[in-house]
């Protein structure tokens, strides 16, 4: 009875009590887009009671009857008060204006007239204490981190011309507009993905498990997978405010809290805000110096003890040296975990990328949440094990689109089904990827079809290849050609059996090679797809008559390993015939030798840690990080009249240096062993087009130096306008500096010196019609140069100067290059 009695007591007075709470819930969205906005500081007004929106926006906030007001915060926007009744459920729908001026009054703390310093400012004593607690605050200083994280990224175009809307040729494709705060949009590309991150500290290990994937591309002339990472590259990938550097559109960036940031930016502290966590404290940022690669922007910082980052806005200033970028936010924000400890809730990254400072752009955005932390909670050492990147399989439901969002799957698959949208993907697609596309079949690579040179003056050529729509484990490809002066026909056949059934031009490969080769090139060049002449590289300076007919068999197998480890291993046979002014000459009779052939093994070993690949239409390129890469080359003979081993080295490496650029450097040796004629040697790589080649000498000929050892280092410096963006007038066309250095050492030993040992080939001599062929002596061929690029944004431009073996025949001093880059 007494029992009883306590109970009805109880809960008649816990009634009483929620009568009498006034309760608030609802969500948080950003005005302009819907999206819900994560880490809303949501308080009563005039107390300290209150809570943080979750990752979707929502939030619960109890308290007195007494209240008649919510105040909701969050940087980046303004403030807002809303009324409710108390002593009641109140359910809102809130939304947020973005604070487009918030900026605009940032120095407003400093005296008219007076000097910024770092000295006695409370705002870097403040910022000075984030910069201590970084490493105790980031994610990694956690020995076990599990959390969930749902990704969406889009790309639309948007103001269009009203020409092109209103066009005979767009009618038909008006369904796909969408009109969002008087903006026209027209959205090509959606995509999101739902994964597990798993993170273990030692040793370092960090796995992501994708539970779901949707997505659509109606950008199908540009590779789908490429497109996609480049698009993460840009928007920073992952964008972590503890690192010292932040890598986004495709340059690096000082952190705010940076190391040595006081040194480069200016701080003020701009409010106070009250949270149910206790006060917090937000600081404004901007450059010091407004060209360089620095943000503007705020910061919102915990008082603590342990100075955490609770939100962050970072924002590109329109004074830096970047191309096509016309806005470019970062919002960051930050929950509070069990332990007191804050991690990311969500990321959002928003771009305006234009050709010009108005106009039609293309509008995109990268949408990060995370959520359902578990700190401390490690998963058995069996699990570590595995991949880093799973795919699971099953499916999860999306629950973060807007209803306008959601539209666009709906629109992009109905556009991927008309005719006339498939045939202008046909034409884009041959343009930029170099294949016609017939189905089963391409044609290609369209660059080659016409060039010239010396010896076979117009050289007219017809290739293509087989697609997976024909096969996916066999795959065959080959060119015919003909030249106009030697009238000759070329050709080369090549078959492949894929293991994995991935064509041989995507990673990760595994697949045996068969081909057959013949061809003409200069001597010291290979017949890789790269190399291979296009109309612009045809143009040549100074002599160039040393030509080699090749026939060449090859026998390969191919295999790529998820940490980018990889191996080549092959068998060559090789018919050498010389051309033109090179003959083949014994240094003991002096009789001609009409061609040399030799049989090689070939093993080629590449390591490439963290490496990260844009997967083109005919090769892979490396997304540059600061991870060397790491290549070892060995051919040995087999069998034949010259018996010698084949030793080659590249180490690449990029040094990142904030906002002064990047410098990239190659270390390259080679040794070969044993005694062979100087066709089977080291054949310095020389280029005397009028394209700039990063991997060759630009001012040494063709065949110039022949070495059976040698050492060398590349340097290039890019300043990324550090220095032209300082110079009045010059700054505003946004031109970008480059230097470099070029040193090879190496010689010929006694046994492979026709002067010194018979048995050998005369190394050719200078003539009327050739500059002849030579060794390095004690001193190392130096060349240096010095270049301006992203002239009208795509055009660069080197001056080369070579400062040693200038009596040499046919040697210029200066030489002038040319290449074609656009970049960001």
């Amino acid at each position: 009875m007494r029992l009883r009695l306590c109970f009805l007591i109880c809960f008649s007075i816990s009634g009483l009590w929620a009568a009498a709470q006034t309760l608030v819930t609802g969500q948080v969205v950003d005005a302009s887009s819907g999206e819900p906005l994560a880490s809303v500081s949501v308080t009563f007004a005039g107390s300290n009671i209150g809570t943080q929106a979750d990752s979707l926006g929502r939030f619960r906030l109890a308290g007195a009857v007494t209240f008649t007001q919510v105040a909701f915060s969050h940087v980046g926007y303004l403030p807002t008060v809303k009324v409710i009744v108390p002593g009641q459920a109140n359910k809102l729908q809130v939304l947020l204006e973005r604070d487009a001026n918030e900026l605009a009054n940032v120095t407003i703390t400093s005296v008219r007239g007076q000097r910024y310093r770092n000295k006695g400012n409370p705002a870097v004593a403040l910022i000075q204490q984030v910069i201590d607690h970084k490493q105790e605050n980031r994610a990694e200083a956690a020995a076990y981190l599990q959390y969930e994280q749902y990704e969406r990224m889009g790309l639309s175009f948007f103001n269009l011309p009203q020409k092109v809307v209103e066009s005979k040729f767009f009618s038909q494709y008006k369904f796909m507009l969408d009109t969002v705060q008087g903006q026209t949009f027209l959205p090509v590309l959606l995509e999101e993905k739902l994964s597990d991150i798993y993170f273990r500290k030692e040793p370092e290990k960090k796995i992501q498990i994708q539970r779901a994937y949707k997505g659509v591309n109606i950008l199908q002339f540009i590779d789908t997978a490429g497109v996609k990472l480049y698009v993460n590259q840009l928007y920073g990938h992952q964008v972590d405010i503890y690192e010292n550097n932040l890598f986004i559109i495709a340059n690096q960036f000082l952190s705010p809290i940076a190391d040595h940031a006081p040194n480069y930016y200016k701080f003020f502290i701009t409010d106070t805000i009250s949270t149910a966590m206790g006060k917090q404290v937000e600081l404004a940022f901007t450059p010091r110096t407004k060209g360089d690669l620095l943000f503007e922007g705020k910061l919102v910082v915990t008082l603590d003890g342990r100075f955490s980052v609770t939100a962050c806005e970072l924002r590109l200033n329109g004074k830096i040296n970047v191309n096509f970028v016309r806005s470019f936010d970062v919002l960051l924000d930050f929950a509070r975990q069990t332990g007191g400890r804050y991690e990311l809730a969500s990321s959002r990254v928003k771009a305006d990328f234009g050709l010009t400072k108005k106009g039609w752009g293309i509008f995109g955005e990268r949408k990060v949440i995370y959520r359902n932390y578990k700190i401390g909670a490690p998963q058995s050492a069996a699990f570590y094990q595995g991949e880093t990147l799973q795919v699971a399989t099953g499916k999860a439901g999306f629950d973060t689109l807007s209803k306008g969002q959601a539209q666009v799957y709906e629109k992009l698959y109905k556009l991927e089904q008309m005719p006339s949208y498939k045939r202008t993907m046909w034409w884009l697609s041959a343009l930029t990827a170099g294949y016609a596309d017939t189905g089963p079949v391409q044609i290609g690579p369209i660059a080659h079809f016409l060039s010239f040179n010396s010896q076979e003056g117009l050289h007219l050529e017809l290739g293509g290849r087989t697609t997976p729509l024909l096969d996916s484990t066999f795959y065959f490809e080959g060119y015919g050609a003909y030249g106009t002066k030697d009238h000759r026909v070329k050709g080369n056949a090549i078959a492949y059996l894929s293991l994995n059934k991935t064509a041989p031009y995507r990673f990760p490969n595994n697949y045996f090679k068969v081909s057959y080769l013949y061809d003409v090139d200069v001597p010291g060049h290979t017949f890789s797809v790269t190399n291979r002449a296009t109309a612009f590289s045809s143009f040549q300076t100074g002599k160039t008559n040393y030509w080699l007919y090749s026939r060449i068999f090859e026998l390969q197998y191919f295999r790529d390993f998820e940490n980018h480890f990889s191996y080549i291993l092959g068998y060559k046979n090789w018919q050498q015939t010389p051309a033109a002014a090179l003959v083949y000459q014994k240094n003991d009779d002096g009789s001609l030798v009409n061609n040399l052939t030799t049989s090689e093994l070939n093993l080629h070993l590449r390591y490439a840690p963290h490496e990260e690949l844009i997967q083109g239409s005919r090769t892979r390129h490396s997304i540059h990080n600061p991870y060397p890469i790491y290549d070892l080359l060995i051919n040995r003979s087999l069998g034949g009249k010259y018996a010698y081993t084949d030793f080659g080295i590249n180490i690449y490496k990029r040094f990142y240096l904030s906002q002064a650029g990047f410098t990239d450097v190659t270390l390259l040796g080679g040794y070969v062993l044993g005694k062979v004629p100087f066709p089977l040697l080291n054949i310095s790589p020389a280029n005397q087009s009028l394209a700039y080649k990063r991997d060759a000498y630009n001012a040494m000929n063709y065949l110039e130096f022949v070495s059976d050892h040698y050492l060398g280092l590349n340097l290039t410096h890019t300043f990324n306008g550090f220095l032209l963006n300082k110079v009045p007038l010059i700054k505003h066309l946004k031109w970008r500096e480059f230097i470099s250095a070029k040193i090879l050492y190496g010689g010929l030993r006694a046994e492979n010196d026709p002067a010194q040992s018979t048995g050998l080939y005369r190394l050719p001599a200078a003539t009327k019609s050739s500059n002849g062929t030579y060794t390095l002596g004690s001193a190392p061929y130096v060349e240096v140069g010095a270049g301006i690029a992203n002239i009208f944004k795509f055009l660069r431009i080197d001056l080369i100067r070579r400062c040693n073996y200038l009596d040499h025949p046919g040697v210029r001093v200066f030489s002038i290059k040319f290449s074609f880059q656009p970049e960001f």
